[in-house]
């Protein structure tokens, strides 16, 4: 299939946010009919300022004039480490392919292109959270699991 991968801009706000809420709606079982308008409006948000400081690069990718996937990737400082002199991190998201044309290299094609821009800023460490259907997509393409992370979750801080 010939596809073409095109870096989202801030003009394509309203095209961003509708896959955007396509991915968290499959990713979340979110009911189609919950419209999630504070969700929106606050990836939204995110989108008006990480897009133009370069924070964060979104893509589109085209199968003639048609979007058949989307991805991100953002960027962030961590503290410098042996494994991380430099602390430039890379946080890969939305990778999302519509389901007609999953299976045939779309999603390994995006990762491999926001992958790219991670290089060209010189970042070496790429994080990222995978779905169960996008686990093997990874592994494939050399990503490892992380077996010595915890998470807190919000709900959990009053306990503490």
């Amino acid at each position: 299939m010939d596809i073409e991968i095109r870096r989202a801009e801030l003009s394509d706000l309203e095209l961003l946010i509708e896959w955007r809420m396509t991915v968290l709606r499959e990713v979340f079982s979110a009911p189609t009919d919950d419209p999630m308008t504070e969700l929106e409006q606050e990836n939204r948000r995110y989108y008006q300022r990480a897009l133009p400081a370069w924070d964060h690069i979104a893509c589109f990718v085209y199968t003639g004039q048609e979007v058949i996937g989307c991805g991100g990737i953002c960027f962030y400082q961590e503290m410098p480490s042996p494994d991380n002199p430099q602390g430039g991190c890379a946080y890969l998201m939305n990778i999302y392919t519509a389901p007609l044309f999953r299976g045939q290299g779309v999603g390994q094609k995006t990762v491999r292109w926001l992958i790219e821009r991670a290089k060209e800023r010189g970042i070496t460490k790429i994080y990222l959270e995978a779905s169960a259907a996008g686990k093997s997509l990874y592994k494939d393409m050399g990503f490892s699991e992380m077996e010595d992370y915890m998470k807190l979750e919000a709900e959990t801080w009053n306990l503490l």
